[in-house]
């Protein structure tokens, strides 16, 4: 709104003073002027707004109830865990999305379907590891890997 009303209070500043600039001329230091104002709010703007952690297209490793689990969370938001041993086996699954500084899963499975659980989060790369802590007060090391989508897991027969 600063921006609107700096930029109005130049163009009639500028509207007023015709002897000294002709009609293109006012129009051009309006337009110069209206443009350095947005440029420079939208540069304050993001300077005060961190860039968000992402989950999508990243994957998860950690031991969970005694089982080494992977997690992937895809670019649509769609998380799956799973384990590897003793045969590939999906263990929850459903949506994942970043609220704040929390990474927060709703499960489509299970005794917890449809329970959103939210875990403390932070800019992790692949390669390191990171604690959180759930708001249930449940703690994790969770290690961030390279992207690998959830393996599809053949109906039974």
């Amino acid at each position: 709104m600063r921006i609107v009303m700096t930029s109005l209070a130049v163009l009639a500043l500028v509207a007023c003073n015709k002897a000294a600039e002709t009609g293109n001329e006012a129009a051009s230091a309006a337009a110069n002027v209206a443009g350095n104002a947005t440029e420079a709010a939208a540069n304050a703007v993001a300077a005060v707004t961190p860039a968000g952690f992402q989950l999508n297209e990243t994957t998860w490793t950690y031991t969970y109830k005694g089982q080494d689990q992977t997690e992937s969370i895809d670019a649509n938001g769609h998380f799956v865990a799973w384990v590897k041993k003793p045969a590939i086996k999906y263990v929850d699954q459903g949506s994942a999305v970043m609220k704040g500084d929390k990474a927060c899963f709703t499960s489509s499975m299970g005794a917890d379907k449809g329970k959103e659980e939210c875990w403390t989060s932070k800019p992790t790369e692949i390669g390191q590891s990171m604690d959180t802590v759930s708001d249930k007060g449940q703690k994790l090391t969770v290690t961030r890997v390279a992207y690998e989508p959830a393996p599809t897991i053949p109906p039974p027969q």
